[in-house]
């Protein structure tokens, strides 16, 4: 009897984490859809840059940036450091470089599949 229950406990416990990760990417994918944040995401994969530089990428008002960026910040998503009295943000994960990079190949085989406009 107990091995049922350490085997019903390793489940519900493999469910949990399951359902945990799913969440945590639900919350990184609505972070990617999001066409400012993915442009800065798109830059950062080409290494560090400051909001200057990201703001210029991305096409975006520097308020709105630096917003975005915050919100990157504390997801988890990028870092920071300082460097005199410029601040600048990397990616955390080369795992992000790769799931924006996908992102953007499947936005490249959608666009090639439109049909032309008449």
């Amino acid at each position: 009897m107990s091995g049922s229950l350490q085997v019903s406990g390793a489940h519900h416990a493999q469910e949990r984490r399951d359902d945990e990760r799913l969440e945590a990417a639900a919350g990184i994918l609505a972070l990617l859809a999001d066409r400012t944040r993915l442009a800065l995401l798109q830059r950062l994969s080409a290494g560090e840059a400051d909001v200057t530089t990201l703001t210029e990428a991305a096409g975006a008002p520097r308020t709105s940036v630096s917003q975005h960026l915050g919100k990157l910040r504390l997801a988890g998503l990028v870092t920071t450091r300082k460097d005199g009295r410029r601040v600048v943000y990397a990616l955390r994960h080369g795992h992000l470089r790769r799931l924006v990079d996908e992102a953007l190949s499947v936005a490249d085989h959608q666009i090639g599949e439109l049909p032309p406009h008449d």
